[in-house]
């Protein structure tokens, strides 16, 4: 596989300077046009606010770019035709030429490749409700379990079960942290209910870590830094507990299944939500990403 590595983004690792990753899948199918291409502009904006360099990641005619320009960012957020890749799709896009939006585990597999080492997302993926009947668990665990990336995020999707996700990473042996909190935060909620073993206070003490990953030599998994979006950015708890509610209930009732719960599931709230989870989806994001940056510098020594 040929990874396009910018060279901005080369030049950077090179001389271990600060590079954030960024996943595209949230230009490509979590924003409605033109807002998702002013979001993906204000992501990197933010990185290089914080003295880092952004690496938007994506495939553009089935070559793997790490750090796009401004004409290829265009393209992930206006083109129609655009998939969702996952890092199993990555070899069929190569073969096939296709474009695709990188998800959380294709864009930590392809950061990994470039050499960078933080990346910033909005919410992981986990085990489904109701795993036990449908099997259903994103393919973001096990990918992280075997990369060695440092992810930072608002916890996992309020649509999953949290519970099972966190026993699932401590199986896999990836290490999760709260950033400033004690409480693994829920996405859209600062609080998802349930507490966490470790808490980090500053990005020192998360680059600190990643050291002592690297000294250690364990096991090649990631570091979740689980940063809670601000109580006052939240989504409304009890909005969200009633919403959600309905939401399942109407994807049970409309027989939506695999792949398509999530996206059902987001896309309900942000509709009887009246965009009110967006924006604490927004806001988790913008917030994930500075903290990554920080991390980064700290990280590099920068």
């Amino acid at each position: 596989m040929t990874l396009v590595v910018s060279e901005e983004v080369r030049a950077a690792v090179g001389a271990r300077r600060p590079v954030v990753a960024l996943e595209s899948t949230i230009i490509a199918h979590g924003l409605p046009r033109p807002r998702n291409l002013l979001v993906a502009r204000e992501l990197e904006a933010v990185v290089r606010q914080e003295g880092a360099v952004p690496a938007t990641i994506a495939v553009l005619d089935g070559r793997p770019h790490v750090g796009l320009d401004e004409q290829q960012l265009e393209r992930v957020a206006n083109e129609d035709g655009i998939r969702k890749l996952g890092h199993r799709d990555l070899p069929l896009a190569v073969a096939a030429g296709a474009s695709g939006a990188t998800t959380v585990s294709a864009t930590a597999l392809l950061a990994a490749r470039a050499g960078v080492r933080v990346f910033a997302t909005g919410g992981l993926g986990g085990v489904h409700r109701e795993w036990t009947v449908t099997q259903d668990e994103s393919a973001d665990l096990a990918l992280l379990a075997g990369t060695r990336v440092t992810v930072v995020c608002a916890g996992v999707k309020s649509i999953l079960d949290v519970p099972a996700t966190l026993q699932r990473l401590e199986t896999l042996g990836v290490a999760v942290a709260g950033y400033r909190t004690d409480r693994f935060p829920g996405f859209y909620l600062s609080d998802s209910g349930h507490p966490v073993d470790w808490r980090l206070d500053g990005p020192e003490q998360v680059a600190a870590v990643m050291r002592a990953q690297d000294a250690l030599d364990g096991p090649a998994s990631a570091l979740v830094v689980a940063n809670p979006v601000p109580e006052e950015e939240q989504l409304d708890p009890a909005l969200h507990a009633r919403v959600l509610a309905d939401a399942l209930r109407a994807c049970e009732a409309e027989g939506v299944t695999g792949q398509a719960v999530t996206p059902f599931l987001l896309d309900h709230l942000v509709r009887h939500t009246d965009g009110a989870s967006l924006r604490a989806n927004l806001a988790a994001v913008r917030g994930n990403v500075r903290l990554a940056a920080r991390v980064a510098a700290a990280w590099t020594g920068a």
